[in-house]
């Protein structure tokens, strides 16, 4: 293993140790005590535990094995091998910390879903973005997905949905509840960690004024732009289409800059799931 990767890999396994313990923490010290549970393995573990009184490191990690074979064969080895490390991680963690004090009472159930959600999701936010996983659910969701006429998102609510519901009869209606909206604070705040706050979106615009309008963008925004050529379909007009990748704060600047050119351009903003390589870096402007 070179010098690099090695480094690479080393800081991974560190951040994915730091996350899955920020997650066994937000287990222990906020949601188990106060009768919430997560969605996913863990969900089933955390409900396992109670009625057998099974220690909860030990069904984490024995519920995932059959996960990280799956993700092993589906993904590939480093997925497998990250995650084990954050689920091993997880169990011994949650091991220490059983019985420490709860930093929140019954009382303050609505403290409990919004600070255990936030803290469960920096977690495994963190694990995630370092190419490992705390839960194998969605490794089965994505098998499962390939067989039948449903997307991951919704084969993942299908599995919750029952998980949640077994945890209505086991602690009540009230705490399952509670419970969802954990997961879905959790699931928020991942998406934050993973993507960022300020997340990339790509713009395109179709203009009279493109020259101008690119020329503006990168005097005034700090962005490269890149003109490609078109025809028109209905009008049979050759357009030129000037493309550039924002972040979300510049969306408001950016629309106000291809107004003032063209207050009639076309413009189409998507979503950007992740940016690498080439100069995305924001050139300084005066």
């Amino acid at each position: 293993m070179e010098g690099s990767t090695k480094s690479d890999f080393i800081r991974r396994v560190i951040l994915i140790i730091i996350g899955a313990a920020i997650a066994a923490y937000a287990l222990e010290a906020v949601l188990i005590p106060n009768a919430v549970i997560d969605g996913g393995v863990t969900g089933v573990s955390i409900m396992g535990n109670y009625l057998f009184n099974i220690p909860l490191g030990v069904l984490l990690f024995v519920l995932n094995l059959p996960f990280i074979y799956l993700g092993y064969k589906q993904v590939g080895k480093t997925f497998a091998i990250y995650s084990t490390i954050g689920i091993v991680a997880l169990s011994i963690s949650t091991m220490l910390m059983h019985g420490m004090e709860p930093i929140l009472g019954e009382k303050d159930s609505l403290l409990v879903v919004l600070s255990g959600g936030v803290i469960l999701g920096v977690g495994i936010g963190i694990v995630l973005r370092n190419g490992g996983a705390l839960d194998g659910s969605e490794v089965l969701a994505v098998l499962l997905s390939r067989n039948i006429p449903f997307s991951v998102g919704d084969v993942i609510l299908f599995i919750n949905a029952f998980i949640f519901t077994g945890a209505g009869f086991i602690y009540g209606l009230e705490s399952a509840l509670y419970s969802a909206a954990t997961y879905y604070i959790a699931k928020v705040v991942i998406d934050v960690i993973q993507v960022g706050l300020e997340s990339s979106k790509s713009v395109r615009v179709i203009s009279k004024k493109s020259r101008d309008i690119g020329q503006a963008i990168q005097d005034r925004l700090g962005r490269g732009v890149t003109y490609t050529h078109g025809t028109g379909g209905f009008s049979n007009e050759q357009v030129e289409i000037v493309s550039c990748i924002i972040t979300r704060m510049e969306e408001n600047k950016i629309l106000t800059i291809i107004k003032e050119h063209d207050p009639s351009a076309f413009i189409v903003i998507t979503e950007v799931a992740e940016v690498r390589g080439g100069s995305f870096k924001k050139r300084d402007i005066h």
